[in-house]
């Protein structure tokens, strides 16, 4: 089968990963909630328990936001705190959906509500306009990779769904997009509250020519935004059965970070250099005649090799780069600061190593979205431009390559935590 068929069949089965972010306020929550009500994904008991929770509060209408601020802090103060998934189906896709909160102290959750999402949801204030907020999330998901970009500009209904407040955010938006590297954007005017422009079209805004939010949603381009040209497999578990009937089976199981996987094709071990074939790519039902990214599988070679945990499955003809030096941006995650010389683990796939932070080059200005040379120490939620150096090779490619191979996190080895996320921007051998 071509990789076209691939694509043409991830796109009606996919899981599409969808992150809603902005300041606080915009309405984030309040659009999931409508979203899950409009395309009725909600039990009569949890409606019964927002409509009885809604008149509790005095809100004097049915706050569909109480479906995602499920911390009693977060409906207490009316913010998002944490990160709420919640997933929903509709005839054309599944989807999985992060709320990520919008105060400024909240990045690191933001950030990790939004590493696995294929689209990014920025809510806009149609009375505020671009904010502070809604600059710092557009470059986090510029900078994230997220492919697709929707800016929905909330609230329409209080600025009397006027066309001309619409046209004058929209400005805005592509002046932020031309500074923020955006790969695909598009700006739809809505009304969470009321459900204009969410799943059905407005009548309100009849000057709107453009899809409705969830219309834009089942239909977006996502299945060729993994790369299916680089075949890589790291190896999470080493399948041995030892029973008499399997003794000589051997596979290796995991999840594909690149490439589209077949029986015979040639395949070089990573960071041993011994190379095979591919006998054959399965799961739990049986073989498989291809699988692409994201699919977890087990793969078995047709030679006997000391392959484990960690170790990289690539195509010879394209292979990663064996690291010993990192340049990579991170947004640092923990109340103390980073600093030159600190001393941390790194998981990067299912490889992990030790790293020294050699440099600190730079640390985002939020407000200029410009990176600032003079700062060399990260603070919580700063996002900057490190070097590390690596105690043991690490296999990876750019993160504007491959998401799967240019992210790690950073660990405190004292407490296991983790404090910082991170994305390769080059790497050394």
């Amino acid at each position: 089968m071509s990789i076209s068929a691939l694509t043409d069949d991830a796109l009606a089965s996919e899981l599409v990963r969808l992150v809603t972010c902005g300041s606080v306020d915009d309405g984030k929550s309040t659009l999931i909630g409508r979203l899950l009500y409009d395309t009725k994904q909600i039990f009569v008991d949890q409606m019964e328990h927002i409509e009885e929770t809604s008149e509790r509060r005095g809100d004097g209408y049915v706050n569909l936001a109480l479906l995602t601020d499920g911390l009693r802090a977060e409906r207490e103060q009316g913010i998002t705190i944490d990160v709420a998934y919640r997933g929903f189906v509709t005839p054309k896709r599944r989807f999985q959906l992060a709320d990520a909160p919008g105060h400024v102290q909240y990045t690191r959750n933001m950030v990790t509500g939004a590493s696995t999402a294929a689209v990014a949801i920025v809510l806009v204030d149609a009375r505020k306009g671009v904010i502070e907020q809604t600059r710092r999330h557009s470059y986090l998901a510029a900078t994230l990779g997220i492919p697709h970009l929707v800016f929905a500009v909330n609230k329409m209904d209080l600025v009397e769904f006027s066309e001309v407040r619409f046209h004058e955010i929209e400005v805005e938006l592509r002046e932020l997009v031309a500074l923020v590297g955006a790969q695909d954007e598009i700006v739809i005017p809505l009304s969470a509250l009321q459900g204009d422009n969410v799943v059905e079209r407005s009548t309100e805004m009849p000057w709107y020519q453009g899809p409705a939010l969830l219309e834009h949603l089942e239909t977006v381009e996502i299945a060729a935004d993994r790369n299916l040209d680089d075949r890589r497999f790291p190896v999470q578990w080493v399948i041995r059965p030892m029973s008499d009937e399997h003794h000589d089976y051997r596979g290796y199981a995991g999840q594909i970070a690149g490439g589209v996987w077949r029986a015979g094709d040639d395949v070089l071990v990573l960071p041993s250099g011994a190379q095979s074939r591919v006998a054959a790519v399965e799961t739990a039902d049986g073989p498989l005649d291809f699988a692409g990214p994201g699919r977890s599988v087990t793969i078995r070679l047709e030679h006997d090799l000391d392959i484990g945990r960690g170790d990289l499955l690539c195509d010879p003809a394209c292979p990663p780069i064996v690291a010993r030096q990192l340049e990579a941006t991170v947004c640092w995650m923990s109340e103390q600061p980073l600093r030159p010389g600190a001393r941390l683990g790194i998981k990067q796939t299912t490889r992990t190593a030790r790293a020294v932070v050699d440099e600190i080059r730079s640390v985002l200005d939020v407000h200029a979205l410009e990176d600032d040379p003079s700062r060399h120490e990260l603070e919580l939620n700063d996002i900057g431009t490190i070097v590390l150096r690596l105690s043991g090779p690490l296999l990876v490619d750019s993160y504007a390559q491959n998401r799967a191979m240019g992210s790690f996190i950073l660990i405190d080895e004292a407490t296991n935590n983790t404090v910082a996320a991170g994305m390769i921007r080059s790497a050394e051998a």
